[in-house]
């Protein structure tokens, strides 16, 4: 006999006069502070968040603490300065603190989301990240080299070269160059899968561990709609600068007009289509993949919904000078939460009762706790 399978879904029940209020001073008491409020405030901010996200009639909660994100934004600010320090005085070393950040940053990542679940909980069950520290950088690892080597050609060859004035050996290097970026782009919807799935398979609440169904072909195909868009949009924008210069002549004058025409709708029409269209496509193909033995979650979040308030909220963050910004949030993070449900397979409050005698979320790993890195992934 199967059992009864409920669906939860997800409320968000913040207003934008009470985010502004808690915006306002982060922003302040951050800005007095030379940045150092910055952990406090995002502690402040995603608690407010997650306490009013309500997963069928109960809210999530966050239990960060804040000196503990002090200590990881210590340690990422001294990763800045050194950089910095070695990039304005011994500028022929300044890759090495890059290089060192590479290395460190799938740990850095994976502590990261360890942090983050293990101090968000839902009716009492702290939720965890079970991802171990080789799976980080192998998911990683197709990333760095090509990365890596690019890198290297810059700091090692390309000054060489210049001081040469080889063009032979110059436009080799170029052209090498260039067939390395390309091959990142072909690899970078196969890179995404690898990195999702890894992150969502660590995902662990209750002792339901989750899995990403959706393999490379998926992202593959999500990567391909966005380049369609991508030209679409370029394409009615050649459209445009083309009418334009039918109307004035094919003139100097027309093409001072035409180019910062151009520019000033390519700059409006790539974020308010192509940025909605991203997200919500992104946000379904890894929510509705996403599911264990007992928790299927689902999103069905629109373009349309979302270009409209993405219109709207630039619109009134221009005309507020920016005080808008905090109302913009709480609707887009509403809009795109309520896209989801979450199907539950059993009695929730059986297995509930059961995972509360050994939540495995309340202690973890030591090092990232210690640290609290949150880097908002």
């Amino acid at each position: 006999m199967s059992e009864p399978t409920q669906t939860l879904d997800i409320r968000f029940t913040g207003s934008g006069s009470e985010y502004f209020r808690i915006w306002i001073v982060n922003l302040l008491l951050t800005l007095i502070t030379l940045t150092l409020y910055w952990p406090f405030a995002r502690a402040r901010r995603l608690a407010y968040f997650q306490n009013n996200t309500l997963v069928g009639k109960d809210p999530l909660g966050f239990h960060g603490d804040p000196w503990k994100m002090f200590r990881g934004y210590l340690l990422m600010l001294l990763f800045g300065v050194s950089y910095w320090v070695v990039s304005n005085f011994a500028p022929a070393l300044s890759w090495i603190p890059l290089l060192v950040l590479a290395g460190l940053w799938p740990a850095l990542w994976r502590a990261s989301l360890q942090f983050r679940l293990r101090n968000t909980s839902w009716r009492g069950v702290r939720m965890s990240f079970e991802g171990d520290l080789k799976g980080a950088y192998l998911c990683m690892l197709p990333f760095f080299i090509p990365v890596l080597a690019f890198g290297l050609v810059v700091a090692l060859i390309v000054p060489d070269l210049q001081a040469s004035k080889d063009g032979a050996a110059g436009a080799m290097i170029a052209s090498a160059m260039s067939l390395l970026v390309m091959a990142m782009v072909a690899m970078s919807p196969w890179l995404m899968a690898r990195v999702k799935q890894y992150q969502h398979g660590g995902y662990v609440f209750a002792q339901e561990h989750a899995q990403l169904k959706a393999g490379a072909g998926a992202f593959y195909g999500f990567s391909f709609r966005v380049a369609g868009v991508s030209l679409l949009c370029t394409a009615v924008l050649a459209g445009v600068g083309g009418i334009v210069v039918l109307m004035l002549g094919s003139s100097t004058g027309a093409t001072m007009v035409v180019l910062p025409l151009l520019l000033a709708l390519g700059y409006l029409v790539f974020p308010l289509v192509l940025v909605p269209y991203t997200t919500s496509r992104l946000q379904n193909l890894l929510w509705s993949n996403t599911r264990s033995a007992r928790i299927h979650f689902d999103s069905q979040l629109k373009f349309a919904p979302l270009m409209s308030l993405t219109a709207k909220n630039w619109l009134l963050i221009a005309l507020t000078l920016g005080l808008y910004w905090p109302f913009a949030k709480v609707h887009t993070a509403r809009l795109r939460l309520e896209a989801m449900e979450i199907a539950v397979r059993g009695d929730v409050n059986a297995w509930l009762a059961q995972a509360q005698g050994g939540d495995k979320g309340l202690l973890g790993d030591a090092a990232g706790d210690f640290f609290g890195i949150d880097m908002g992934l």
